[in-house]
């Protein structure tokens, strides 16, 4: 066997060392899946092995979990066969079904991070130790790429804990730390890093019992069952609550919930295969491939530098200075240190830097009270960064983030200041969310090292970084700046310019459709809780509130200073200016579409004069209110599309993974769907522009498509079948 390496001691233990060769970290490849029954089968059948122990031999971790690119191309996919795709899955739970009935006592010593099929793994063994590290997780986060737990997590995980404690992990994707899975009833033993080989063997030689609780005749589940008094309720509420969650979008919750129904009420092995078929079947949904390419795979690639310049050489960024301590700039230089580099954090006032230093510290010491970091860790951490107002200390600095207010001559006046201490070769990055990187570099000396840096708030959180390029833009500032993004842990995709970039342009779409939904006269109750129905993780009134009321009022009025008679007013625009101009800015100051003074938030009553309610759903307890909702939601989603695919007309944005993972990270756009190309490659083409045509006819010109997908609907093509290949070769 090439991925596990077997030593037998004296005492006939034997320790089992999981190392898939090449790999930076264990997964379950293919290769993996086709030796855990040979591996198996050695533990039954050796008379010299009384027992074994299963650790990594990566210092990464234990096992990341499958390997969803073999998974859903190739070993699991079955070529669309049910029955070939069932024997593939059941091969995997089978083999695990087999560890556990083995006979003989199997411990799991986790040294690192067991996600999915990796806490699958360990659950199939008879007693887990877990190293005492915070930054181990253990988990079952498959939800997250819409699918569930297949290699018996829904089971056992239901039998250790209970119904709602595993339906609530597995739902939300849960990872729980060393103690916190003790405290579970997830792993039985936390022990000091290094030791948990030792303590699994120790249990092994105290007599350690080659038995799962399920497989005793005297076991109960906790909490009971579907048909247990106690256990009901659980199924009652448990699906209210996932509809709340999921809204319908998502095959997988639903799937799982049924596989955890059905199996409890069944034997072991006939419960894993209830759940190898609804596995099965979530993996061939349209939803779980869509988001297995975006969020897995393709993250995957540009996480690896899959749109850098191939011809520059690498960059390791050691010093960056951000201008513009608030809390935009402090979250970047939060990120910075992090990642070990200096920082230099620049503010008009000593105040003003020394606030954003404050705000970086109290990001490190949740760090600290979680037992993340240590107190050295701490010190040193927080030492990398320097507060400041004199530009001097930017001497010396690899790269500079520009994150001062939305002002072209503020820009302007940070941008001389900086450069002037920079030496040749060094980029100055602007975190600018609308305003032209072409137009800003025209306050540069060196506008081939001028480029757009934009990130998103809350910086510690949010995992895009959206590269602008400018008309002069060159390469090897490219790459420095994607160099600079690997380095802080985001995931980077590089765009062309244009008023608002890619992202801040289609999210702007969801929210003027909210507005435009507002001054027809529906309610603001049924605009945001159709919007949260579309999979957005927010209403666009709601999410409006979020980015600031004032802030679309400002960048409103820097537009039409831009473009003069061509400025064409949004939709709402006046009523976001009648809120604005009387004190109401959002969520930041507690008064926007909602009041926040209070818990839970309430809409705001002068919102009535302001845009009277005169439409709704006409009949909301009859089956056609569901096709009133349906054109709400289509109208949410299809907004956004078309204007992607205007960005993709114009040159703005040319590749189909970071247009589809750009929206999903950047600005929330429907998991579900995979993005907006994916959305669009999924409905196909020709229906999708009929749809739009409709959209535009009844709406507005809003939803008119470009000529682009016109083309693409005639030629019967996909922006995936057209493009992915291209940039690939590239």
């Amino acid at each position: 066997m090439e991925n596990f390496k077997i030593d037998v001691d004296a005492d006939g233990v034997a320790t089992i060392v999981f190392d898939v060769p090449g790999r930076s970290m264990n997964t379950l490849t293919s290769s993996v899946m086709k030796e855990i029954p040979e591996l198996v089968e050695r533990i039954k059948t050796d008379e010299a092995i009384k027992g074994a122990v299963i650790t990594s031999g990566k210092a990464s971790g234990f096992c990341a979990g499958a390997d969803l690119g073999d998974m859903a191309g190739g070993v699991l996919s079955g070529g669309g066969d049910l029955q070939k795709a069932f024997d593939a899955g059941w091969a995997l739970n089978g083999a695990f079904r087999a560890l556990e009935t083995s006979g003989k006592p199997i411990a799991a010593a986790i040294n690192g991070l067991a996600l999915g099929g990796g806490l699958e793994f360990t659950l199939a063994t008879h007693y887990r130790v877990v190293e005492n590290d915070n930054k181990i997780q253990l988990g079952l986060p498959e939800i997250k790429v819409g699918l569930f737990p297949g290699g018996g997590g829904t089971q056992r995980l239901t039998r250790l804990i209970g119904v709602q404690a595993a339906m609530m992990a597995m739902s939300e994707g849960k990872s729980f730390r060393p103690n916190d899975a003790k405290g579970a009833g997830i792993v039985h033993e936390v022990v000091e890093k290094g030791q948990s080989v030792e303590a699994a063997k120790a249990w092994i030689k105290n007599g350690g019992k080659a038995v799962q609780p399920w497989d005793d005749k005297s076991f109960k589940l906790p909490g009971g069952g579907p048909y247990h008094p106690a256990g009901i309720q659980n199924f009652m509420v448990g699906n209210a609550m996932l509809r709340k969650q999921s809204y319908g979008n998502y095959p997988a919750v639903v799937n799982l919930m049924k596989a955890v129904y059905e199996g409890t009420q069944v034997p072991m092995d006939a419960a894993l295969r209830i759940e190898t078929r609804y596995f099965i079947k979530t993996l061939m949904t349209p939803q779980a491939q869509a988001m297995i390419r975006s969020l897995f795979l393709s993250k995957q690639e540009l996480d690896k530098g899959a749109v850098r310049p191939s011809g520059v050489p690498k960059s390791d960024p050691k010093k960056v200075s951000v201008l513009g301590a608030g809390m935009m700039g402090a979250g970047i230089a939060y990120v910075q240190v992090m990642a070990g580099i200096e920082t230099v954090l620049i503010d008009q006032t000593q105040e003003a830097a020394d606030k954003g230093k404050a705000h970086v510290e109290e990001l490190l010491k949740k760090r600290l009270s979680r037992g993340q970091m240590t107190q050295e860790k701490f010190d040193a951490t927080l030492a990398l960064v320097t507060a400041t107002t004199d530009y001097d200390h930017v001497k010396g600095s690899d790269l500079v983030v520009e994150a001062v207010f939305e002002s072209r001559e503020i820009k302007a006046d940070v941008t001389k200041k900086a450069e002037a201490q920079l030496v040749e070769g060094a980029v100055f990055g602007s975190n600018t969310s609308t305003l032209p990187i072409t137009g800003l570099a025209e306050a540069s000396v060196r506008p081939e090292d001028f480029i757009g840096i934009h990130f998103f708030s809350p910086v510690d959180k949010m995992m895009l970084v959206e590269i602008i390029l400018g008309e002069k833009t060159g390469e090897a500032a490219i790459a420095k700046a994607l160099d600079y993004v690997l380095k802080i842990k985001k995931t980077p995709i590089v765009v062309n310019d244009s008023r608002g970039f890619y992202t801040s342009r289609c999210f702007s779409t969801f929210l003027m459709e909210g507005m435009a939904m507002l001054e027809e006269g529906y309610g603001p109750a049924l605009i945001d809780n159709v919007g949260r129905m579309t999979g957005m993780p927010r209403g666009p009134l709601e999410m409006h509130d979020d980015v600031a009321l004032d802030l679309s009022y400002k960048i409103a009025k820097q537009t039409k200073a831009d473009l003069g008679d061509k400025y064409v007013p949004n939709e709402g625009e006046q009523i976001v200016a009648t809120m604005v101009e009387g004190g109401r800015f959002g969520r930041k100051n507690g008064k926007g579409f909602y009041d926040y003074e209070q818990k839970p938030k309430t809409l705001w009553k002068g919102l009535a004069e302001l845009a009277p309610r005169t439409k709704g759903i006409d009949k909301p307890e009859e089956p056609t209110a569901f096709a009133q909702i349906d054109e709400l939601k289509t109208r949410l989603l299809y907004r956004q599309a078309v204007e992607v695919a205007r960005c993709w007309e114009e040159g703005v944005i040319d590749d189909p993974r970071e247009a589809d993972l750009g929206a999903i990270l950047g600005w929330g756009f429907a998991p579900w769907t995979g993005g907006p190309i994916s959305m669009i490659d999924g409905i196909g083409l020709a229906k999708f522009v009929e749809t739009a045509d409709r959209l535009a006819a009844t709406y507005g010109d809003r939803f008119k498509v470009p000529q682009l997908l016109r083309d693409m609907a005639a030629k019967n093509e996909t922006f995936y079948g057209k493009f992915a290949s291209e940039k690939k070769a590239a």
